[in-house]
């Protein structure tokens, strides 16, 4: 079967002009042109573009995308991936839902409340199993205890520290900075620094760590919402980094 470029614009809730654009990025081809020169597009036409709307409400910009997509050429592990990331996220929101009904509810009766039903939902020992497997039980609770520690000003601190960097590394994309340039150096100097205080960076935990900012669509979306292509800078400065320090 085959669906003409309006039909699929319409089931899809985009434009036809929407799915000329993603053809003109090289993200979406149509199966065919036909005589009058409309775009028809088969099955496996809709499973990419179902793909592309995925990572879209991920945050993640086109060009991320291109990349993604170009990096993923088994469909179907690519639809597991998406489709365990959307229930993860079903799941968190879910207890975030819960979470607010319990706080409605307990306020408007006066009842008191308990921290952990205020905050279910929000916990960042969500990534446990994930940090866990990519390096070692003991490094998840070295950090997790580290993060508890911290009192709520410090916890504060950190978070705007690192969201600051990103900025600079997203200004530094949009105006075509190099990886190895002196300026983003010196970003990626504040990155390393930042990270060097939960663990002990080695040149390999480094380059796998930036390597992930761009294969993750979740990190990706972090850096790439201040500017196409701030993944890959940071993923790239981050190797320099490396190679050149360690």
């Amino acid at each position: 079967m085959e669906w003409s470029i309006q039909e699929i614009a319409k089931k899809a809730g985009t434009t036809s002009r929407t799915l000329r654009h993603y053809g003109e990025r090289g993200l979406l081809e149509p199966s065919r042109i036909g005589a009058n020169g409309y775009r028809y597009y088969d099955q496996a036409g809709l499973v990419r573009l179902q793909r592309i709307l995925l990572l879209r409400e991920l945050g993640l910009s086109l060009p991320a995308i291109a990349e993604v997509l170009a990096g993923q050429r088994d469909a179907s592990a690519a639809l597991r991936t998406h489709l365990a990331l959307l229930e993860q996220e079903r799941e968190r929101i879910g207890r975030q839902i819960a979470s607010v009904r319990t706080t409605l509810r307990k306020t408007e009766r006066g009842e008191e409340l308990m921290a952990d039903e205020v905050f279910d939902g929000f916990d960042h020992t969500r990534y446990e199993e994930e940090v866990t497997e990519r390096w070692g039980r003991d490094a998840y609770e070295k950090g997790d205890r580290w993060w508890r520690s911290l009192p709520d000003a410090e916890k504060k601190a950190f978070t705007e520290e690192q969201a600051g960097i990103a900025r600079d590394f997203g200004r530094a994309a949009r105006d075509g900075l190099a990886a190895d340039s002196d300026e983003v150096q010196a970003i990626a100097r504040r990155q390393i620094a930042w990270l060097s205080t939960t663990v002990t960076p080695s040149k390999e935990y480094l380059i796998g760590l930036g390597q992930m900012y761009v294969d993750d669509p979740r990190f990706t979306a972090n850096y790439d919402k201040h500017g196409e292509g701030t993944a890959v800078l940071v993923r790239d400065a981050m190797k320099v980094y490396a190679e050149r320090n360690l």
